[in-house]
């Protein structure tokens, strides 16, 4: 049997295992060790399994993730969110559909520190679906709003998902982070710009809510305050060179477990849940990686990635045809493959294209990650909206993806303008260097 013929029977495995709802980390090491071993051998698949588990383990870099994720869950524990949606609300819950716009930037603020879009849409969902059930906003919006606003997760830094991507294509953790800022700004304003046409559209499904004066205005700002400090901290650190991303992760856990301990909501099971979930979502990650980098090795023994690569390379549509059609191939794949599996199935052959064509791999992961978050609310997959249900389990299925259109389709807006103008991810990682 020839080593391409063995490399589709593997593919067929993963997706496999994959429908069978194998988790993507077990999926990938499983077939990328028996692949190996069909093509070079036992030996060979369990010198590349002992290797690969080892060096994943003691990478320096991905420090970052444990830090990061510590950070998240520190914050979320002492109220950080719920300071968010406060002061957003404060300056914003007068307009109409308020509550759904301070969602979204509650979710952004909660963003810069979680790094998780899961994350953000179940904390930022328990704070704010209530709020909107309370106003009779409408379930489709409420929803929509919180299940989108959790996407920004994995774009605005620090992004778990930009972490992967960085690991698996060798590039800078810290350029990431920076050009991930201005999308991630641009995408929460046209969320924001989505729900003032669809509350102008129907005015009922998101009512205006009281104005609140200016002392509190300035007042939830206050309570804010502890937020910004730590992200100016470490984004800030990273963008001046002050800090290396690992050091500005140690910087962030430090702070906001200060925060943590000066709010006194640091109880003996609060700190089991945050020492557990940091464990949990480190060690899933971890697992990923690993398994991503037993079944990468095994795909670049098929070929099957090499001749990928020229068939796109040699397509007669020019750079412009050749980006759309990888941008199509992900939004596709995202409709039904897991966001983190579809990285690592796919990147071996869309990174080498980007890179023959002289693209910029940094632009790149940043258009890859907001195919993601489209993926992350998109049918019938959309692993977000089974999120948001869990937290308004009386919302039926139908209703809340419902909500997501606009928003998906502000994704598809930002897109077409990263990709237009790619500059807009680029901009800030050149003036961090100075090249």
């Amino acid at each position: 049997m020839s080593v391409t013929a063995i490399g589709f029977i593997g593919l067929f495995a993963l997706f496999g295992l994959l429908f069978l709802r194998v988790p993507v980390a077990m999926a990938m090491l499983v077939v990328g060790f028996f692949g190996t071993a069909a093509i070079n051998g036992y030996t060979a698949a369990l010198t590349a399994l002992g290797t690969e588990s080892f060096e994943i383990s003691v990478t320096l870099t991905l420090t970052v993730i444990p830090l990061f994720v510590l950070m998240g869950n520190l914050a979320g524990v002492s109220g950080m969110s719920r300071d968010l949606f406060n002061a957003a609300y404060s300056w914003v819950g007068h307009w109409r559909g308020g509550l759904a716009s301070a969602t979204i930037a509650g979710c952004a603020g909660f963003a810069a520190l979680s790094g998780s879009s899961i994350a953000s849409a179940v904390t930022m969902g328990r704070v704010a679906l209530p709020e909107m059930k309370r106003f009779k906003y409408g379930d489709s919006l409420a929803t929509g709003a919180v299940a989108a606003g959790g996407t920004l997760g994995i774009l605005i830094p620090p992004s778990t998902g930009l972490i992967i991507y960085a690991i698996l294509t060798e590039q800078s953790i810290g350029r990431l982070f920076m050009a991930g800022i201005i999308p991630g700004i641009l995408l929460t304003c046209l969320f924001l710009l989505a729900i003032a046409i669809v509350t102008k559209i129907k005015p009922e499904i998101g009512p205006v809510g009281p104005e609140s004066s200016l002392l509190e205005k300035i007042k939830s700002l206050r309570g804010a305050l502890a937020m910004v400090v730590i992200v100016v901290a470490t984004i800030g650190g990273i963008y001046m060179g002050i800090f290396t991303p690992v050091e500005a992760a140690g910087v962030g856990a430090f702070l906001a477990f200060c925060v943590a301990l000066y709010r006194k909501s640091l109880d003996r099971e609060k700190m089991t849940f945050v020492i557990l979930q940091t464990l949990q979502t480190t060690a899933t990650v971890f697992m990923i990686l690993i398994g991503a980098h037993v079944f990468i090795p095994f795909m670049a023994l098929t070929h099957i990635p090499a001749d990928m690569v020229s068939f796109l390379v040699d397509l007669d549509v020019g750079k412009m045809g050749v980006i759309l059609l990888i941008l199509a191939v992900y939004i596709v794949l995202g409709t039904f493959l897991e966001g983190l599996a579809m990285l690592v199935l796919t990147l071996p052959i869309t990174f080498e294209v980007i890179t023959q064509l002289g693209l910029s791999p940094i632009w790149f992961g940043i258009a890859v990650v907001i195919v993601l978050e489209m993926g992350l609310i998109s049918p019938p997959v959309g692993v977000n909206v089974f999120v948001v249900k869990s937290v308004a389990q009386d919302v039926p299925m139908g209703t809340i993806f419902r909500g997501i259109w606009p928003f998906w389709l502000a994704m598809g807006i930002c897109l077409a303008i990263l990709v237009a103008f790619p500059q807009i991810a680029t901009f800030l990682p050149d003036t961090m260097f100075g090249t």
